[in-house]
């Protein structure tokens, strides 16, 4: 019965961040006044029914006729029956209240909807939307708008589709099926390749999704409402917080005991590299041919999806020339710019009030409306990229990204934890730690954020206690004599060498605040003094093995110097006047992250526990072999 209820909880818990929790506050009076609720099951050209519901305007009218705004989902469109209404619609109250006709569907497999789920269903290139029996996401979205444009009434014609996380994944594959009447679409937070989003990143597991399996491994019986999942959640009684709870888990070959029947777990556990599996569930390649506007939206903090949006983006304006393509970044965590919380924190970081609002109003509310309300070949008042400055704390405008007057730069590691634009001129000169995979670094301070169902706080939190540690190496500048801001992508360039055959490297840029910082006055917690405070900017994993392929690994050869080049994805971030940039290098951070054996093995998913081994890790600064960060300075 306690683990049903735990079970239970977790389920609560992970319906709420889909739904409610990232929607604003919003009376179901006003939904089921002002709009109508019809439920359908439209034919795919398989065969398969895919459930739909769609709210009308009530007046809506030949005279006065609406777009249609769609979101297709893995993760429930609830609630369901015709005299249910949801509190909230639309991608934001600002286009609540504007009115669109707006679509929810389950994805096929899930809930009410026919059909076998897939995750990241492979897209086939190669169709005609009429004739060809190949099934995709695409496919699914053109017979879905097909239909809905004959059988809604007081339709205008166009459609705009946007989807957060997983559904953001949807919404891209969507803008591939080509249908004349898709005008524009709104990828946010979204999915692009579970090898480096979410699940993995660069080769590693993501282990604080491992409660998430139920969730994404079980097929449904049959098109239900219900959760048919959820008494295979997992309750981990016994357990403090996240990192002793997966220490006590143990190596991942034990999470057998729980997955042994879920098909997405093993499926993980059987594709330990980035093989055939993973290369045809990757949208990235297939992002061409898009002819309509696209707005893809990311938050800087985002712990799950920041790889998506800024590689989806930047893809589609390489294949894809003369499209109406623009990108926004703001200062959230995962999905948080759909709800506004008033004074907009990121752990205990402040970035100013009400700029959830701020983006609903003049980025995503202008860029339907214009798209589908006003002429779409009309001018836009919305920039190539409009980024959130994370230090200055303010929206930035780009006319292109990566900005062409970015200076790339190079901020060399020295000796005596310096960090500094100057080349290091020692011939002999390395840092070095002990690594040991049975006391991992911490991914947080806060034992309350190891414990959930994906990882958020941690990309802003600080890292002091990090510092701290013997096994986790720091090289700072002096401090700052002026502002310097950082636009743009960011690469770490490590020459390393390790007594192990394996290990990973997790690199953080931290913005290091001055011994008189004063606390804002939206602290969420009082004791946390931002006096010396060490911001996480930045950071990413990457294991060694994967250094030359992802779909090839090699063994570390014991004491032999290696390079590994890895990126930390991109940032718009001021460090100030006063403050210093600091770079953090260590060997796990755990449990957002699996810890590496160390001792190199096929798959780490199937390593014991005496593979997991003690090693010394070197990083060198010294002339012809200095460890680096590459970065793009706008100032």
């Amino acid at each position: 019965m306690k683990k049903k209820l735990y079970a239970f909880l977790f389920f609560v818990f992970l319906g709420l961040f889909f739904t409610d929790t990232f929607a604003q506050t919003a009376d179901t009076a006003f939904v089921r006044n002002n709009y109508q609720k019809y439920e359908y099951q439209i034919p795919m050209r398989d065969g398969i029914k895919l459930f739909t519901i769609v709210y009308v305007p009530k007046d809506a009218s030949n005279k006065n006729k609406y777009p249609m705004i769609m979101q297709r989902t893995c993760y429930s469109v609830a609630p369901y029956g015709p005299n249910a209404y949801s509190r909230h619609i639309s991608p934001s109250d600002v286009m609540m209240r504007e009115k669109y006709i707006v679509v929810y569907q389950d994805v096929r497999g899930r809930y009410m909807s026919e059909g076998t789920w897939t995750n990241m269903t492979p897209h086939h290139e190669k169709k005609d939307p009429k004739k060809d029996k190949s099934i995709d996401e695409a496919s699914d979205t053109y017979d879905t708008i097909d239909w809905l444009l004959k059988n809604v009434k007081y339709n205008n014609g166009r459609v705009g589709q946007w989807g957060i996380s997983y559904p953001g994944f949807y919404t891209i594959a969507g803008a591939l099926s080509q249908h004349p009447a898709l005008k524009a679409s709104s990828p946010q937070a979204p999915v692009s390749d579970f090898y480096f989003d979410d699940f993995h990143h660069n080769g590693a597991f993501t282990e604080e999704y491992f409660l998430t399996y139920p969730l994404f491994g079980i097929q449904h019986p049959a098109p239900t409402s219900k959760d048919w999942f959820a008494d295979k959640m997992i309750a981990p009684i016994g357990a403090r917080d996240g990192y002793d709870y997966y220490m006590k888990l143990g190596p991942l070959k034990n999470g057998n005991k729980y997955y042994a029947d879920n098909f997405f777990w093993q499926e993980t556990v059987e594709h330990p590299n980035y093989d055939e599996f993973w290369q045809k569930r990757s949208i990235v390649p297939h992002l061409k041919n898009v002819k309509h506007a696209v707005l893809t939206v990311g938050g800087w903090f985002d712990a799950e999806d920041l790889y998506g949006p800024l590689t989806i983006y930047k893809t589609l304006e390489k294949n894809n020339p003369g499209i109406f393509n623009v990108i926004t970044m703001g200062p959230f965590g995962h999905g948080r710019w759909s709800r506004e919380t008033g004074h907009t924190l990121h752990g205990d970081i402040y970035f100013g009030d009400s700029v959830a609002t701020f983006y609903q109003r003049e980025i995503e509310g202008k860029f339907f409306h214009h798209f589908l309300k006003d002429k779409e070949d009309g001018k836009v008042d919305l920039p190539e990229a409009w980024l959130f400055d994370t230090g200055t704390k303010e929206y930035k405008k780009f006319d292109r990204y990566p900005s062409p007057a970015a200076k790339k730069t190079t901020f060399y590691f020295q000796a005596n934890g310096k960090l500094a634009t100057s080349e290091p001129g020692e011939s002999q000169s390395f840092s070095e730690y002990i690594s040991d995979p049975m006391k991992p670094v911490p991914s947080s301070e806060e034992e309350a954020e190891m414990f959930g169902f994906t990882p958020f706080k941690y990309m802003s939190g600080d890292q002091r206690f990090a510092a701290s540690r013997p096994d986790v190496l720091v090289f700072q500048t002096d401090v700052l004599d002026q502002d310097i801001t950082l636009g743009g992508e960011i690469m770490a360039k490590l020459k390393i060498s390790t007594t192990g055959s394996d290990a990973d490297f997790f690199v953080k840029l931290v913005d290091v605040y001055p011994d008189n910082e004063p606390n804002h006055k939206y602290m969420p917690n009082k004791n946390v003094m931002l006096a010396s405070y060490q911001q996480m900017v930045r950071s990413e994993i990457m294991r060694a093995r994967f250094r030359n392929s992802f779909s090839k690994p090699e063994p570390l050869t014991p004491g032999q110097v290696t390079e590994v080049n890895f990126r930390l994805q991109d940032v718009l971030h001021t460090f100030k006047k006063g403050h210093r940039i600091m770079i953090q290098v260590q060997s796990s951070c755990f449990p957002v992250f699996d810890r590496n054996p160390q001792k190199y093995v096929e798959n780490i998913y199937k390593a014991n526990e005496e593979d997991f081994i003690k090693a010394t890790q070197r990083v060198y600064h010294q002339k012809g072999n200095a460890s680096v960060i590459e970065a793009d300075v706008l100032n």
